[in-house]
Order: C-alpha cells, then structure tokens, then sequence
C-alpha cells in the first residue's frame, strides 16, 4: 500500500513567508516531471537529490513503485537555487551544506538573501554591509537573488497541472496581467 499523507509542514513557515496568499497553499504540490521543468533539471537529478535527502518534497514522498513526489513551492525555489549554484560550478558538498543551512535558519526573511560564491564556499548576505565584507578579498563572486529565483517560478506556476494533496479542489485564483497577455496570444 502507497503511503500518500501531506508530509507535516513546519510551523506555518509557508504562510510567514508568503503573508498575502499570492501563492499556493502548503498542500498544492507539483509532480517530478512538473517540479523538473520549473526548475530546470533532469528528472534523474531529482531522483537522486531525493534519494540522497539534498531536496526532498515536503507535501508527499514517494513510497514504492508508482507513488508520486508532490513537491510544494519553497521545494522548487531550492531546487532551482541548487541548480544554479550547481551551474556555476560550487561542488554538490558545499551546496548540501549551503542548503542545510538555510533550513536551519529557517524561511521567514529567505526572500532578502542572496547567495554568493566564490567557486569553493557559499555565503548568504542578508545586508549590503555583508557584499562589501565578502568583495574586499579582491577574490571574485556571484551572486544568486533568492527573490528573483522565486519571482520566476511564481510566473511560471500557472503553466503546470497542481493538485492537493488532500484530494481538494484548487482554486484558480485570479490571473495577472502577464498570464493573460499569454493565454490571448496562444488562443489567438
């Protein structure tokens, strides 16, 4: 028998963070080949930072053969963070330890960091203070605006099929300017 009730969600993080219900609530999840897309990867690469617990879907796990990941909005906004820091070459180690520190740190203000590298660590800067620190060493970095990596998967949310985990209908929402400017241009 599949096991498929919602993971339990930690202390509303979900709603501290998205304060005006602009985005799916914490049992709206998206399949692999959905989550794959949205965020860019391969679903091989899914499997394997599941399996290995790097990101893991926080709405339902997989259990056995045919059961279906659901994975939630903040899961895509690290799944996308973890492919760009993986893009421009910082090593799956230091991306772990990256990752397990912003969960240590909790979700509440995740939407003012970005992160930096330097190839070989991985800093979080909260402040333009802490971007002056990091640049002194002359040592060049790049940096990755959380905010913007969630700004593209809310955009792009709409184009792919969610459901809820308890079997619920999800409501639609009202669309923005954007989604209806491409809706006309594909209907024509």
């Amino acid at each position: 028998m599949v096991d498929e009730s919602p993971v339990s969600a930690a202390g509303g993080e979900q709603g501290e963070l998205f304060p005006d219900n602009s985005l799916p609530d914490e049992l709206v999840g998206y399949r692999g080949p959905a989550a794959c897309q949205i965020a860019g990867i391969t679903y091989r690469q899914l499997d394997y930072w599941a399996r290995t617990k790097l990101v893991t879907p926080s709405i339902r796990t997989a259990h056995g053969s045919g059961s279906q990941r659901l994975y939630s909005f903040k899961d895509l906004l690290v799944l996308k963070i973890v492919k760009r820091l993986l893009d421009t070459g910082v090593s799956l180690q230091n991306i772990r330890v990256a990752v397990d520190h912003l969960r240590a740190r909790g979700v509440r203000d995740l939407a003012r960091v970005t992160l930096f590298s330097d190839g070989a660590t991985v800093y979080e800067c909260t402040s333009p203070e802490e971007i002056v620190d990091l640049l002194q060493g002359g040592q060049g970095v790049f940096g990755i605006a959380v905010s913007n990596a969630m700004q593209e998967i809310s955009g792009t949310l709409h184009e792919f099929p969610a459901e809820r985990a308890d079997g619920g209908q999800i409501d639609p929402g009202v669309p923005d300017e954007l989604s209806e400017r491409r809706n006309a241009r594909r209907t024509g």
